[in-house]
């Protein structure tokens, strides 16, 4: 990736409301450079979606959960009956997630993150993972962040991540 489309998602991360127009001049580039970079990272896969982070407890959560499970999949059942399964809970069930990964660390191999306006719908959230079909839940660990804490540095944020990849950007240079 070359350092100006570094600094270009970047300069989206910090705020992608921002024109073309006003995104060249930060970048001291010519607007159309900006325009064809943006739909160049869009159709390579770099930029994903355009979104927006509210504060997540003026929308009424109360808390945000980052909860680790140790699965085993039950007899093989193919990715894509376990994707159907899992979207189908999800429309039976809505909650604010966010993200579900698969992964590894502290005897886990898969995570979610989601937001909850209550410790109840959190619980019923759980209740729903333990009794999914296709995988046996062998442990679960939650990390509850209570969004109502004025102590909290940062809850969710892609300021660091911008800055980190400005600062990737002028090492190269």
């Amino acid at each position: 990736m070359k350092d100006f489309e570094l600094r270009l998602i970047a300069e989206l991360m910090k705020n992608s409301r921002r024109s073309d127009r006003e995104l060249a001049t930060a970048l001291r580039v010519s607007q159309p450079t900006v325009s064809r970079t943006i739909k160049k990272l869009e159709k390579e896969g770099y930029i994903k979606e355009y979104t927006m982070i509210p504060d997540f407890k003026k929308l009424g959560y109360e808390m945000m959960g980052i909860t680790s499970l140790k699965v085993e999949e039950k007899p093989p059942v193919g990715f894509e009956k376990i994707r159907k399964a899992t979207l189908e809970a999800e429309r039976k069930n809505p909650h604010a997630g966010i993200t579900i990964v698969n992964g590894e660390g502290s005897n886990k191999n898969r995570v979610f993150i989601d937001f909850y306006e209550s410790y109840s719908a959190y619980a019923e959230v759980i209740k729903n993972v333990k009794g999914f079909p296709f995988i046996n839940v062998k442990s679960i660990d939650s990390f509850l962040v209570n969004l109502r804490d004025e102590t909290n540095l940062r809850v969710l944020s892609m300021s660091l991540i911008a800055q980190h990849l400005m600062e990737k950007s002028k090492k190269k240079t």
